[in-house]
């Protein structure tokens, strides 16, 4: 690898219409990473908590670069223009509901969470502020604590959830183009959701099943006696929603087709395994099962593939708090 080291970026706050990010885990960390220094910080949950003001870690660029990366975790929130959420779907509505009051009620809030679940959930408590909803192929992983590997580059699709947000989509791009990540509008955004949570769910809760990357999935005896049924059970929400529909065959081919092009990739429900930390399973597989009861619908073979994930990790486990 080769090390080159930028200068060190200033860990003066961000100036007025700044960006804030909530939740400093990979993702998070690759957006302020990207984002100009002077631009970007993250929220803490409890401001009077912090000892030090600056967070330090190292971001390797996708290619193969890196970085020494420091920005200030944000006490004042009053004049920030945009708020990004990178918070685990599980962690989302309650750290969301610490910060929110401090952050003008015009500002954009942008979820980037896996799955489905907690973006309807914060749309719903909070359906007078412009909240959007964020779909991103972009890979990062945190190997070490200190530490933000950029996996891969990808897209990310941003659209609105409830109507105050309806308008801001272009300008929110435009805010952060200077990142350099591939940014766009996406009209339909819940159906850009459900398609990452088809190729989440028949990905994700294997990579942590057989402890392998995503491409060693493919030849594994668990996934291939268990994809047909569990692309079968998606196509049937995915039309009991109201959605466009889908083949359980061209569902196949997404997962399989992703899994093949990502097949060094560790998932972040691996790493969250490895970590002994709680997984995402409720909002992937575990909401195919119980939105498709609530539909009529039965969906076994997701709430096996849940159930065995959460017997990986127990519900005591360590959390992530830096998310």
């Amino acid at each position: 690898m080769n090390s080159q080291r930028s200068p060190r970026p200033s860990a003066s706050e961000p100036e007025g219409g700044g960006i804030a990010i909530l939740g400093a885990g990979a993702l998070g960390r690759l957006w302020a990473a990207c984002l100009p220094p002077a631009a970007s910080g993250f929220v803490p949950r409890n401001p009077s908590a912090l000892s030090s003001f600056r967070l330090h870690y190292h971001f390797q660029d996708s290619e193969d670069r890196e970085h020494a990366v420091t920005r200030p975790w944000l006490t004042t929130l009053s004049d920030v223009s945009l708020l990004l959420v990178t918070t685990k779907a599980g962690d989302t509505l309650e750290a969301l509901g610490q910060v929110i009051g401090r952050v003008p009620e015009s500002c954009p809030v942008v979820l980037f969470q896996n799955g489905l679940g907690s973006q309807q959930a914060v749309a719903a408590r909070w359906p007078a502020r412009p909240i959007l909803a964020a779909s991103t192929t972009e890979a990062a992983n945190r190997p070490v604590s200190d530490q933000v590997v950029h996996a891969a580059r990808g897209y990310t699709w941003i659209g609105a959830l409830t109507e105050p947000a309806t308008n801001l989509v272009t300008g929110i791009i435009r805010q952060l183009s200077p990142s350099g990540l591939d940014v766009r509008g996406e009209e339909r955004i819940l159906e850009r959701l459900w398609g990452k949570l088809a190729i989440n769910a028949g990905i994700n809760p294997f990579t942590a099943l057989l402890d392998c990357p995503n491409g060693k999935i493919l030849e594994s005896p668990l996934f291939l006696d268990s994809i047909n049924a569990l692309c079968e059970e998606l196509a049937n929400l995915i039309t009991a929603e109201g959605l466009p529909p889908h083949s359980p065959r061209e569902l196949r081919d997404d997962i399989e087709r992703v899994a093949r092009n990502t097949a060094a990739n560790t998932s972040s429900m691996r790493g969250d395994v490895q970590n002994g930390r709680v997984t995402e399973i409720d909002y992937i597989n575990g909401y195919v099962a119980s939105r498709s009861r609530e539909l009529g619908l039965d969906a076994p073979v997701n709430q096996m593939l849940t159930d065995r994930v959460k017997e990986l990790v127990p519900h005591s486990g360590v959390p992530d708090t830096s998310n």
